[in-house]
Formats: C-alpha cells, sequence, structure tokens
C-alpha cells in the first residue's frame, strides 16, 4: 500500500471518482495478484466482491465466510496496491457498527459495500433498521466511503413496479443515513436504471454490468457513478483454468489454448 497516502487522502480519492455520467469502473477482485492486476491495467480503485472472495477462499457468499478471515483477505489485497480499496462485507459480519467501522479502518481499505440482505435468512431487513446501521456507520468513521445496497430488486415475490418503488425509497433512506453512494443490484436494463438514478436526484449509483445489459458506456450515459462486475470476471477466470486443466488432462500442452 501507498504509505505516502493518508488514509483521510485514499477516501477523498474514492469519493471523488464517483462522479455521475463518469462512473468509477470497478472490475472485482478476489486476492492479491487480481488486485495487483487491475492497477497495472489502471484502474483508479479496487474493489472486492465477496461472491468472488469467499470461494477463493474456500467458503460460500452470504458470509459463509468467517468474518475474521475476509478482512484479513482485505488487508492483504490493501497492503498490495497504491490505490484505493472498497471491501465488500456483505451486511458487516455480524459486526456492530463502530466494530466494523474500527476492523475496517486495521484493514486499509476506505471504502466498503454493505448489503440489506439478511444472509441468515435470506430476508430484506427493514429500510429503517439497515438506514440506522449506515447512520452509526457513518459516526463511527465520516471518511470511510459507503456503498449501500438495496437488494429489492432480488425479490421474487413482489412486482417490478413495487421493486422499483421500494429501491427507491431504501436508497434515498440510505443516502439520507450517510451512505456515499447507492447499489440498486439487479437494476439491469435502462428503464430501470434511469428510474433510480432520477429516483434519489442524480446522486451516486452503483449498477452492477451484466451480460446483455448496458454498456458501460450507455450507462455513463444514464447518469450512473459507479459500475462493478460483481463475481463474474472470477467466474470467467476460474472456466478458462478449467479449460487449461482440461487439455492437460487429454494430454495436451495448456500453453496452446493461451
Amino acid at each position: 500500500m501507498n504509505t505516502e497516502l493518508s488514509r483521510k487522502a485514499l477516501a477523498s480519492r474514492l469519493r471523488a471518482l464517483h462522479v455521475p455520467g463518469r462512473p468509477l469502473v470497478l472490475p472485482n477482485v478476489w486476492d492479491a495478484a487480481s488486485a495487483r492486476a487491475v492497477t497495472e491495467a489502471g484502474f483508479p480503485a479496487v474493489a472486492t466482491g465477496s461472491a468472488a472472495v469467499a470461494p477463493a477462499l474456500g467458503y460460500e457468499d452470504r458470509e459463509g465466510t468467517p468474518g475474521e478471515e475476509m478482512l484479513a483477505a482485505v488487508t492483504r489485497i490493501a497492503r498490495a496496491v497504491p490505490v484505493p480499496v472498497t471491501a465488500d462485507m456483505e451486511r458487516g459480519y455480524g459486526l456492530a457498527p463502530a466494530q466494523l467501522a474500527e476492523r475496517l479502518a486495521a484493514t486499509g481499505a476506505v471504502g466498503c459495500n454493505l448489503e440489506d440482505t439478511d444472509p441468515r435468512s435470506g430476508q430484506l431487513v427493514g429500510p429503517e433498521e439497515q438506514a440506522a446501521y449506515i447512520a452509526a456507520l457513518r459516526a463511527a468513521d465520516p471518511e470511510l466511503v459507503i456503498n449501500a445496497r438495496a437488494d429489492s430488486f432480488l425479490r421474487a415475490d413482489a412486482a417490478p413496479a413495487d421493486r422499483l418503488a421500494d429501491a427507491v425509497a431504501r436508497a434515498r433512506a440510505y443516502l439520507e443515513a450517510g451512505a456515499d453512494c447507492v447499489y440498486p443490484i439487479g437494476a439491469l436494463d435502462e428503464p430501470t436504471v434511469r428510474a433510480v438514478v432520477e429516483g434519489v436526484d442524480g446522486r451516486p449509483v452503483n449498477v452492477l454490468s451484466w451480460p446483455g445489459g448496458p454498456s458501460p458506456g450507455r450507462l455513463a450515459e444514464l447518469g450512473v457513478a459507479r459500475i462493478s462486475f460483481g463475481h463474474q470476471l472470477h467466474q470467467m477466470v476460474q472456466r478458462y483454468f478449467a479449460g487449461l486443466l482440461a487439455a492437460v488432462a487429454r494430454g495436451d500442452s495448456p500453453f496452446t489454448e493461451i
């Protein structure tokens, strides 16, 4: 990690990169090597993805990774790169807001994702409860760049219009509580993305780039401030690795596959 830059400076840099219409693009990483690859490719910040880190550590997503191991992985990643790091902390791994703030600061990360799905029940927590957690996290660490995930679009038991209304209401509540950016995961089509951006009055919105969805360039035109890729790049790397292994198993040279 670049010791010449203070945590405050790194956080300020990360926050400033969230510009509606000129989005911060984050190819999510899973270890120090992938984080270095991202920075060497010229990206100005690094983001972890829990659904990529978890299998890399031998666990399932949805807080299947022990919190201590996830925090240790974030520490290794932050130590390996000279740019701001934001960590996917799911719903906090059972830590109280002040504890989470303290533990994140110790890793070297200056930002975090925080979702509003209870990993034990799989249900969305109440927006008031989540907003209170975000407010307490903000109070505990004024520098932390908080990306608040609103999981309304993951609900299968609600009509599309209801999911959209719930996502916008949650996003507004989370921003009011102190979040820097909101992440309506599952908002994949242009009308929905546009509606969320307009619904939060142009405040920073993070959208998941997805096969068949709007391109990063189009998401920029829609006013998005942050684009992430979740676990998809990790999955693609794993599929490629599986192809190399299949070549070896056939008795072929894997180097012809590169």
